[in-house]
């Protein structure tokens, strides 16, 4: 099994920053694309950034040049650097993991961005 833990959410205000980690533990091979989702009540779950197994990264357009994805291989962690944050950003942000045809989530954490 996989098992994947979020930190770094909070409350901050208009402009501010936040970084978010997900560190990744269990039964993982090798490097494994992983991605970050947000969700907020009534919507979907959206995808706001992911990072390939090759390091190649993608992005919502929505968090283009302010949000960077980044991962560490040997601590099986990735990061989501959050700049110029807007209220709109406000939503639980989750990291997802691919293993071969099985995606794992983590519990999430909430990012609350204050006008």
């Amino acid at each position: 099994q996989v098992q994947l833990v979020e930190s770094g959410g909070g409350l901050v205000q208009s402009g501010g920053s936040l970084r978010l980690s997900c560190v990744a533990s269990g039964s993982i091979f090798g490097i494994v694309p992983m991605s970050w989702y947000r969700q907020v009540p009534g919507k979907q779950r959206e995808l706001v950034a992911a990072i390939t197994s090759g390091g190649m990264s993608n992005y919502a357009d929505s968090v283009k040049g302010r949000f960077t994805i980044s991962r560490d291989m040997y601590k099986n962690t990735v990061y989501l650097q959050m700049n110029s944050l807007k209220p709109e950003d406000t939503a639980v942000y989750y990291c997802k993991l691919r293993r071969g045809l099985d995606d794992y989530w983590g519990q999430g954490t909430q990012v609350t961005v204050s006008s």
